[in-house]
């Protein structure tokens, strides 16, 4: 008998019942379009359109520490692809992150992955040498995977986010006049690179979920393709360097801001609103009509309110599921 691959041994070669094909394998980069139409499915369904773009799912599959044969699934029901899941570890400890898509109506599908992610979360940990895994998962508030799974298996919710969007237009939105003293730079050269690195690591310690990257891992994280033109490091005359926005201009469906940091030294003097009205005037300049980004609903920095003060408007929403899980002995 062949030895079994990872995934095959947490759900089986072949996990058919009562003649249902029903199979389970890992992941490869060469299955991202198909898993970006099935995304696709899924965001119709919790959305009303679709929204992945398939570089978004290439980055994932491609990453550095992506480790596919142990941290990925893909579920067929005679031959279509009914659910996906993908485990990363950040942190290098307890902390375990997930991504779980299924078919509404593969529910057992769906429940085969989570409880391979649930049990190569575990394992993970105990390679971190952690006595526990803590398990965290983003759905749609609406989730195509049942709640009711989720609960039964012992995860709870922990955090809301809301994903914000905001229209864009030429007329409505000037290149804005910055507050005294405040300079912005792109960051076209490999220091500033490392500099709007440095920022977002020390704007979002504190922060629910942030996980420190190293400068390469970051890089890793965003992908191939960023314009480092619309990448913004602002300076404040006698302080330095004190906030960066990181935008992109890769999604079909809007202009997207992955980060937006502030150091704590300089909150409070407009830097943050400075830098949303910059990047909405760009994008309008550029022809985009939707600009959008997430954000934690009990961020402290009051990140919300300062977003929905610049008419930014909830798109939807995603909580954050959570289970903790011992280790393997």
């Amino acid at each position: 008998m062949d030895e079994l691959t990872p995934t095959e041994a947490l759900i089986g070669p072949d996990a058919s019942a009562d003649g249902d094909d029903l199979t389970v394998r890992a992941a490869a980069p060469e299955d991202a379009a198909e898993i970006c139409r099935m995304l696709n499915t899924i965001d119709i369904l919790e959305l009303g359109h679709a929204e992945t773009d398939l570089g978004i799912v290439e980055v994932d599959l491609v990453h550095p520490e992506a480790d596919l044969p142990h941290n990925s699934w893909l579920a067929f029901r005679n031959g279509s692809m009914v659910a996906y899941g993908l485990l990363w570890d950040d942190s290098g400890a307890d902390r375990i992150d997930a991504d779980h898509y299924v078919l509404p109506d593969h529910q057992d599908a769906g429940e085969r992955v989570l409880a391979a992610i649930e049990t190569r979360a575990a394992e993970r940990a105990a390679e971190n040498g952690a006595t526990r895994a803590v398990v965290h998962l983003n759905l749609n508030i609406r989730p195509s995977l049942d709640r009711a799974t989720l609960a039964r298996r012992g995860w709870h919710t922990v955090r809301r986010y809301h994903v914000l969007t905001r229209p864009l237009s030429r007329a409505a939105d000037p290149a804005p006049t910055p507050p005294p003293g405040l300079t912005l730079r792109d960051c076209a050269a490999e220091a500033d690179r490392r500099r709007a690195h440095a920022l977002v690591q020390e704007a979002f310690v504190g922060h629910h979920d942030h996980q420190a990257r190293t400068y390469q891992q970051w890089l890793d994280d965003l992908g191939e393709g960023m314009d480092w033109s619309l990448v913004w490091v602002a300076s404040l005359a006698g302080t330095g360097d004190v906030a960066v926005v990181v935008t992109r201009d890769d999604r079909a469906a809007m202009a997207w801001v992955p980060y937006l940091g502030v150091r704590e030294d300089a909150r409070g003097r407009g830097i943050a609103g400075h830098l949303l009205r910059h990047s909405f005037a760009v994008y309008a300049a550029r022809g985009r009509d939707t600009i959008g980004l997430g954000v934690d609903t009990e961020n402290a920095t009051g990140a919300l309110d300062l977003y929905t003060a610049h008419g930014l408007g909830l798109h939807y929403a995603v909580d954050t599921w959570e289970v903790t899980v011992p280790t393997p002995r």
